[in-house]
């Protein structure tokens, strides 16, 4: 090793050493809190499937099916998404595709919750998006398991960490396209408004919102799938569902229960995609 090289390995910066004395501030001072935090999310997540757990099988998956005739008005569509959940059914999949579709479908709610007013305001705010910008580049580009390990230590194993950190990879993504629909609104329209007399929150209801909404949902489409990839990545920290079917082929090498459970990912996937993609047209 040259002299330089040594010089700067031996005064290396300790951020290693940082990162553990701020989690373990953290937990040392709000460790209460998180676990009732964590305890509650997990109850409530748990009450959510459990709760589908009580319809049979197959009338669940026909009220999906008709859930997705009501939004696509497509006889087509609905037998398509009756079939695959029947495939579902079929391959004894049932229950780990419902812990599934609950983590997916309130990461997916709570990314866009939180997504959608920080990229309205980051829209309106130009110094705001530029002061989110490096924030959302470190989300999108930091590994994924570099998300597991604060969060694990943090929150414990369970479905409330897994959904965690889903909301944490996915967030960027609801921010960056809310932020690109409402700038992007044509400046006729904000004069249309502002020569009726609309104030800032007419403005931001009657003409940016319904104008930005094909993006907006495209951003939905994204938190979708983005929390669908993230399943197998949560279930190494407690989170129930198809990704601890996928973890156990990996780990006993069993190709028949990796195909099983890697289909029913995606059929669910296709299915949430038609289905928020209904959403999509409508509000064109």
């Amino acid at each position: 090793m040259d002299p330089i090289t040594e010089f700067m390995v031996d005064h290396r910066i300790p951020v290693g050493p940082w990162g553990m004395a701020f989690f373990d501030l953290i937990t040392d001072q709000f460790n209460s809190f998180l676990r009732l935090f964590s305890r509650s999310l997990n109850n409530f997540l748990a009450g959510l499937v459990d709760l589908f757990l009580l319809l049979p099988p197959v009338a669940l998956a026909l009220m999906i099916a008709g859930l997705a005739w009501y939004l696509q008005r497509s006889l087509r569509l609905a037998i398509g998404v009756a079939l695959g959940l029947f495939f579902i059914i079929n391959q004894s999949m049932w229950a780990q595709t419902v812990q599934t579709l609950v983590l997916v479908v309130t990461a997916a709610t709570a990314s866009m919750a939180i997504g959608i007013p920080l990229g309205i305001a980051a829209a309106h705010r130009p110094r705001l998006y530029r002061v989110m910008l490096p924030v959302l580049d470190l989300m999108q580009t930091l590994p994924t398991f570099v998300y597991l390990i604060p969060v694990l230590t943090l929150f414990g194993l369970g479905n409330a960490p897994g959904l965690i950190v889903t909301i944490i990879f996915v967030l960027p993504t609801p921010v960056r396209l809310t932020y690109l629909g409402i700038s992007s609104v044509p400046t006729s329209i904000i004069e249309a408004g502002q020569a009726f007399g609309a104030t800032r929150r007419q403005l931001l209801w009657k003409y940016e919102l319904p104008s930005a909404l094909p993006t907006i949902m495209v951003g939905l489409t994204q938190s979708i799938m983005l929390s669908l990839s993230m399943v197998v990545f949560a279930a190494l920290i407690g989170a129930g569902g198809l990704g601890t079917e996928i973890n156990r082929a990996l780990g006993s090498r069993r190709i028949d229960l990796g195909i099983e459970a890697g289909l029913a990912i995606v059929v669910l996937a296709i299915v949430l995609d038609r289905m928020v993609h209904v959403k999509t047209r409508g509000g064109k």
